[in-house]
């Protein structure tokens, strides 16, 4: 199958077990990612992804290097079983696996930043508590109006972070300002509201005050022009050159995730699947709600894997054994 487009996913997909079972069959993965990555953060990432607890896995500053290894290592299985992307993305910290799938970024670098992202995120929630909500049912232009007239109302923050699918949109804020409009999408006709549990405020200007701290983090790093065509978050274009990818990753902190016009974008230009290449399968189900007629492949585990490379290579070689 030809164009097919690699979509790596964000905070929200963890849990306890990932990639887990592809260890499990591929022990190489162990000396080739995991030991360094734990040598290298200093801390167990690689038993935090298999053991948990849970309650350590959701800290942001532990679960987006975690979510990150989980979807490299599953890219590394796609790509050695012979699936290549044409294009791809990802949805805010899946972004940096994105630009480490195209040869922009060094994974140990991307380690490193996603690190100091998830520090530097949490250290604005501990300064001003934030909440972040799932709006669904309603469409953009409302969800938008009722952002503005709460923050106009009651002096809070509170905006669209994630442009998810056409009928989910995620708001994030200062908590009073998210609880406010929660309260006022529903009265409005939200099919639902749901608090989210991801320890800060993302992809909102609350996340201002972190942008030059981590502009350094991203200025110290060697970023290469990408090898694969890669569609930013905030601006749903593709990234332009190796100058183009630091302002991406730089405005995402503080930007809206443009996921649907992402989806858009990707199927214009010829994705004739996708794949989410990583744990959960969150989006998976973006794509199906945006572009249903392109198919959708999960690989959130090591059967959804098999599957996947099965349906887009053609081959019906038998399962690799598991290693005890």
């Amino acid at each position: 199958m030809s164009a097919i487009a690699f979509l790596f996913p964000g905070q929200g997909s963890q849990r306890v077990g990932m990639g887990r079972d592809l260890v499990a069959r591929h022990p190489e993965l162990l000396d080739r990612y995991y030991r360094p990555a734990d040598e290298l953060l200093g801390f167990p990432l690689s038993r935090l992804c298999w053991e948990g607890p849970l309650e350590e896995l959701r800290d942001t500053r532990i679960t987006q290097p975690a979510v990150f290894l989980t979807s490299l290592v599953t890219l590394d299985v796609l790509r050695s079983r012979g699936v290549e992307p044409a294009l791809v993305a990802g949805h805010s910290l899946g972004e940096y696996t994105a630009l480490v799938c195209a040869g922009a970024l060094d994974w140990r670098d991307a380690l490193r930043l996603v690190r100091r992202r998830g520090e530097l995120m949490a250290a604005v929630n501990e300064r001003t508590p934030g909440a972040m909500a799932a709006v669904i049912g309603l469409g953009a232009p409302a969800v938008e109006k009722l952002c503005a007239s709460v923050g106009a109302e009651d002096g809070g923050v509170v905006e669209v972070a994630n442009y998810n699918d056409p009928g989910q949109l995620v708001i994030s804020g200062t908590a009073a300002a998210v609880r406010a409009t929660a309260a006022a999408a529903k009265e409005a006709g939200a099919q639902k509201v749901v608090t989210l549990d991801v320890g800060a405020p993302f992809h909102c200007s609350l996340m201002r005050d972190v942008e030059a701290a981590f502009r350094a983090d991203l200025e110290a790093v060697t970023f290469h022009e990408p090898r694969i065509p890669v569609v930013a978050n905030v601006t749903a274009g593709y990234v332009r050159g190796a100058d183009g990818a630091v302002d991406g990753l730089r405005r995402q902190l503080a930007g809206s995730v443009r996921w649907t016009e992402t989806l858009e974008r990707l199927a214009a230009d010829g994705a004739a699947a996708f794949v989410e290449v990583g744990p959960g399968k969150v989006l998976t189900g973006f794509a199906r709600a945006t572009q249903p007629e392109i198919p959708q492949y999960a690989t959130r585990d090591a059967r959804q894997l098999d599957r996947a490379i099965k349906a887009l290579t053609g081959n019906g070689e038998p399962e690799p054994p598991v290693v005890d």
